[in-house]
């Protein structure tokens, strides 16, 4: 049976087909997506819960253990973890790779509504969820500065017109406003007058609760006309919440301002946002899980334009991080080197056949094959990324052999005098099964990693999928355009003409063919040497393979590096905010520095900052991400009282928590009092251990703390009860949410 006749009698016909293969996958090149990976990430849903003031004991028992037990009933979690601070619960739900997200997303928004119920009461809004790895690195970051604005407006205008249309477009998980807050109104209480007056906090904030309202008032109308009914129900500034009554002692009018300082201000004044050392608002932009990273951010440049027309002409929106750079870098590079190998397998080709006419059909079949490829990776969902791209500069070499296998067995039969459709035909008849069986054997290969599981079986699919789709590809080319080419382009011997460089390589040929007998000759009479030589090269491959440094995955520099900070945890914010200014000024000082983001406070813990760090472009750096860190390790070990920890983000993050490291052990226990106690021994052990930096934990339990002693049988005789103490104390020292003023764009 002589599978490539048909092709070889109608060599237009199979021109045509080798054209739409050529087509289809230089179209389907132009349509797939781009990536540093493939997208193989745990599907990851966050939910977030914030109630001011609160202490974090109160904030995991009150909040996050009630959501946990709602979430553990949800199918398909492979991993749940909470984190509770001053007033905010994260918790991170981790599922299975094979659950859809979104149907995830609505089993997570069913259990926070059956939860609610179990909440507190005084909580300001339902929790909330979103389909985004917070262990992810950003995939955007966007600063806004201004010499004029101040930054709760900007905060404002990020936070009510940009976060809102950025969050809309397709591929983005989450947009976090950081370094500010909405604008508000504070009022500052004098408590020693609030007692001269006999005038209790409760009735401050129960005054202050109904001074706005935003309720339908309905309308009036008589036969001929109607008029729909206003209100000055909502007061918006400082000096209108002054003269606001608040009580009446002794037949006068006890006003806001008479018992305490109110200043337009804003939500929360403990937060800082930095970009390169101005004060800035930063919109940081994440992806929901599986999606593209290119295209989403192409999609968000895209709206940037229009984004800016809408907001004031005095804001400056800047990109000042833009994970993709790298990304495209890395594919360019890849594609490029694949461009290498097809040119070094072909001029190989040329330097053993010397002649024009038989280099051509492996030219042709090469890159036909390669290009072909892109059809069924587009058909298979994949994408462009360096493992896609490495299968395929991998399979030049399978793809080479393929269409030399053809060409050498039908250029023996030329070399016997025969036609070129002759040889064609005979030697394609011969050489068929074998090219199919190779291509089997070579397929065959790779049939375990298509088994594997878990995300390093995800992650190696597409690789072992693609080169498997070009051996296939190559095999059609080789059994039907390749021979095809033979017939039409071949000569027999004696018509081929040879030059004087010809002529030169057959004798170098000649002279290396007659090396090769005489060192086989050698070896076949040293049988017993040769398979000493044999064992010992498997004994030092095993040796080698023991001790070669292992790992997950390779560190890659990524040209960002992700930083935290950690003060001493009883330190003031205005003390925060001065070491991380000094942070920002000592790593933008570095010549490898870019640009460099960074905010703390917010919903995060007073003592702990985030920084986002962009490097110069390697060759202009001359250095690693890894030695940077090192060499910056040094010059902020002289800021006293807090450490800045870096490293290098990645592309690929396993887990959905927050670290300060690379690595995370995490310690269990039935009761706190237990982790307390084992968690600094075995912190104080790690930090012994040359082989590890920057070993550090996320438990907070250092800070200063006040406790309050309820006398409970003078409460009781008083008439007070333990809820209101607890709201007196507070009303007194929290920042407590008392009223709601609606604005057309935010409350």
């Amino acid at each position: 049976m002589n599978i490539s006749a048909p092709f070889i009698k109608r060599p237009i016909g199979t021109s045509l087909l080798a054209a739409a293969l050529l087509m289809a996958g230089a179209l389907a090149f132009n349509f797939l997506p781009v990536a540093p990976l493939p997208q193989v990430e745990f599907p990851v849903i966050q939910v977030s819960a914030g109630l001011p003031g609160a202490s974090p004991e109160t904030m995991a028992s009150a909040v996050a253990t009630p959501l946990e037990r709602q979430f553990g009933r949800i199918a398909g979690i492979n991993q749940m973890t909470s984190t509770s601070q001053l007033g905010s619960t994260s918790i991170v739900l981790q599922f299975d790779l094979n659950r859809n997200i979104d149907a995830a997303g609505r089993d997570v928004q069913a259990a926070i509504n059956a939860a609610r119920s179990q909440l507190p009461a005084n909580l300001p809004g339902n929790p909330s969820y979103r389909k985004v790895n917070p262990a992810d690195a950003p995939i955007l970051i966007l600063a806004l500065t201004s010499d004029i604005l101040t930054l709760p407006k900007m905060y404002d205008t990020a936070d009510s017109i940009l976060a809102q249309k950025l969050a809309q477009i397709d591929g983005v998980g989450q947009v976090f406003v950081g370094g500010g807050a909405r604008p508000a109104v504070r009022a500052e209480l004098n408590p020693t007058l609030l007692n001269k007056l006999g005038v209790g906090l409760d009735t401050v904030r129960t005054a202050l609760g109904s001074a706005n309202a935003n309720r339908p008032k309905g309308e009036l109308a008589d036969p001929v006309n109607a008029w729909g009914i206003g209100a000055n129900d909502q007061i918006f500034r400082a000096d209108q919440y002054r003269k606001l009554i608040v009580a009446y002692k002794n037949g006068a009018p006890v006003r806001l301002g008479d018992v305490g300082d109110v200043q337009d201000s804003v939500e929360d004044i403990h937060v800082i946002g930095l970009s390169s050392g101005k004060p800035a608002v930063l919109i940081i932009i994440f992806r929901q899980p599986g999606a593209n990273i290119n295209q989403t951010v192409d999609r968000v440049r895209e709206a940037l334009p229009l984004l800016k027309s809408s907001i004031s002409p005095a804001i400056d929106l800047n990109v000042v991080l833009d994970r993709t750079v790298t990304v495209r870098a890395s594919v360019a590079d890849i594609e490029f080197t694949l461009l290498i190998s097809v040119v070094l397998v072909i001029l190989v080709v040329f330097a053993f056949l010397r002649t024009f006419r038989a280099t051509l059909i492996p030219s042709v079949a090469v890159p036909l094959s390669l290009i072909g490829t892109f059809g069924i990776m587009y058909l298979l969902g994949y994408s462009l990324d360096n493992l896609s791209l490495m299968a395929l500069a991998i399979s030049t070499g399978f793809v080479v052999d393929d269409a030399i296998v053809v060409l050498e067995n039908i250029t023996r039969y030329l070399e016997q005098g025969m036609r070129p459709v002759q040889a064609a035909f005979r030697g394609a008849r011969e050489i068929g099964f074998t090219v199919l069986s190779m291509s089997t054997s070579l397929v065959a290969v790779f049939i375990p990693i298509l088994m594997m599981g878990g995300i390093v079986g995800r992650l190696f699919r597409e690789f072992a999928v693609t080169l498997s789709a070009a051996i296939a590809v190559s095999l059609l080319v080789s059994l039907t355009t390749t021979p095809t080419m033979c017939a039409k382009f071949l000569r027999p011997l004696g018509e081929e003409k040879h030059g004087r460089i010809y002529r030169a390589s057959e004798r170098a040929f000649d002279h290396m063919l007659g090396m090769y007998r005489g060192s086989l000759r050698w070896v076949l009479r040293h049988q017993p040497l040769t398979l000493l030589i044999t064992i010992l090269t498997a004994a030092l491959s095993v040796y080698l393979y023991i001790d070669v440094p292992k790992g997950f995955f390779p560190q890659q520099d990524t040209g960002r590096i992700m930083g935290s900070v950690q003060a001493a945890q009883d330190i003031s914010f205005e003390a925060m905010k001065e070491k991380m200014s000094q942070f920002v000024n000592i790593v933008m000082q570095d010549k490898a520095v870019q640009t460099i983001v960074g905010f703390a406070g917010g919903n995060t813990q007073y003592n702990t900052g985030r920084m986002f760090i962009t490097l110069k472009p390697l060759n202009e750096r001359k250095e690693s991400a890894d030695r940077i860190i090192a060499r910056l390790r040094k010059k902020l070990a002289v800021v006293p009282g807090a450490t800045l920890y870096m490293q290098s983000a990645q592309d690929l993050t396993i887990g959905g928590r927050q670290s300060q490291a690379q690595f995370q052990y995490t310690l269990q226990g039935e009761n706190l009092d237990d982790l307390n106690n084992w968690s600094p021994r075995l912190l104080q052990k790690l930090r012994t251990l040359p082989e590890l930096r920057d070993v550090n934990t996320d438990q907070q339990d250092k800070g200063l703390e006040a406790q309050v002693i309820i006398d409970r049988d003078t409460a009781a005789r008083l008439g007070v009860s333990a809820a209101d103490i607890d709201n007196a104390l507070y009303d007194a020292f929290g920042q407590r949410q008392v009223s709601i003023m609606y604005r057309q764009l935010s409350q």
